[in-house]
């Protein structure tokens, strides 16, 4: 298997669309008067699941800088989450278990944190590229400052999401190349993506050891 490496060009891309994407939820978020502080849930309980192999790769880039200690601990973490998450599984239930990367309300890799951990609590909106469009009330604390200032939801400002994930989209046929749909789909957890190791695909054919090719 060969591992899904980002290139330092396509790194700095997503720094930018992630920075994009703070700056628009921070605009809708000073608009509403909403704010995460004093909150009596923490939406890092939710069950998430991610996307892309550049996310993935993004998050092992962070992981890696860590000392080998703290891996470890958030490794045994993650394996401890995968259990929970399938216990609630076999009962039929939607796992809630805290994300093994919060450490007293704060994520060790925030700098490297996925999409949806950043736009996860005001409302927002995303068009599909069948033209449908979605929309996203935001968590409810958000929902109940919305319900107080306007007459109907679709008056609240919110962040669309659409170009920033034609961005991203556009890194992740990049980096996987024009083959990018003959891989298998990611679908995973945060804790799956550290258990299973960085992203990997087969080896090319014409890169394994022994394969002669001609130039």
């Amino acid at each position: 298997m060969k591992e899904v490496a980002l290139s330092e060009r396509l790194s700095e891309e997503i720094r930018k669309i992630y920075k994009a994407m703070e700056s628009e939820y921070d605009e809708v978020a000073r608009a509403l008067n909403f704010s995460c502080n004093a909150c009596p849930d923490n939406c890092c309980d939710s069950y998430f699941l991610h996307h892309t192999y550049t996310e993935w790769a993004y998050l092992w880039k962070g992981f890696r800088e860590l000392d080998k200690a703290r891996q470890q601990e958030l490794m045994a973490r993650s394996q401890q989450y995968l259990l929970e998450c399938a216990k609630a599984e076999t009962k039929g239930e939607r796992p809630q278990v805290m994300c093994p990367l919060i450490d007293d309300g704060h994520c060790t890799l925030y700098t490297h944190r996925l999409m949806v951990c950043r736009t996860h609590g005001v409302p927002a909106s995303m068009r599909r590229p069948d033209g449908q469009t979605l929309s996203f009330p935001g968590c409810f604390r958000c929902q109940t400052i919305v319900k107080k200032k306007f007459v109907h939801d679709s008056q609240a400002p919110h962040v669309e999401r659409t170009q920033l994930l034609q961005r991203l989209v556009a890194v992740e046929r990049e980096l996987m190349g024009e083959k990018l749909h003959l891989y298998p789909r990611v679908k995973l957890s945060i804790a799956q993506m550290l258990v299973n190791g960085p992203p990997a695909i087969p080896t090319p054919h014409c890169e394994r050891p022994g394969i002669k090719t001609n130039v």
